[in-house]
């Protein structure tokens, strides 16, 4: 019996154009995310849904761009964490999955089962983010429905372009 795998191969990030993002230390790039998510998730972290993250540390790595932020949350405000080798959760992609996940065009358990979403750590925080993000309500979020728009019609052209 022959069996073919369907797995689509994603695209990966010029090594050549990743090099500006190199450059930046990891502070730098965590310090931004979370400036980022501060606004976008202020809600939620108001309202304690992000509570599970308390004096925890999160590392998420885009692999293809070798990017990693470092991040957790202490007196209600997500925080740049400095990178040490003790994370709780470590989430690591390639950029163009992430995109995926951000446009909400791919579910992070086809992207677990197809390995191109690893998590390893804390088994029970990363069901916590997982259910977080799942039940995270963002169409009543104006500037979270444009970001998406642009991802949703910029994914072709990334991939064309890095394929």
């Amino acid at each position: 019996m022959n069996i073919t795998r369907n797995i689509e191969k994603t695209p990966d990030f010029p090594p050549v154009l990743s090099m500006p993002f190199k450059i930046l230390p990891s502070s730098i790039h965590s310090r931004i995310l979370v400036s980022f998510l501060n606004k976008l998730l202020k809600d939620q972290i108001n309202e304690g849904e992000l509570d599970f993250l308390q004096d925890k540390k999160l590392c998420v790595t885009v692999s293809d761009l070798n990017i990693k932020y470092y991040l957790g949350l202490k007196n209600e405000r997500l925080i740049s964490i400095i990178s040490d080798k003790e994370n709780d959760i470590i989430i690591q992609a390639n950029m163009y999955d992430f995109l995926l996940l951000a446009a909400r065009q791919q579910d992070p358990d086809t992207l677990v089962f197809q390995r191109r979403l690893i998590m390893q750590g804390d088994t029970e925080l990363g069901l916590e983010l997982k259910n977080f993000l799942d039940g995270l309500d963002l169409e009543s979020k104006g500037s979270f429905v444009k970001i998406e728009s642009v991802l949703i019609k910029s994914l072709p052209v990334y991939k064309r372009l890095f394929s």
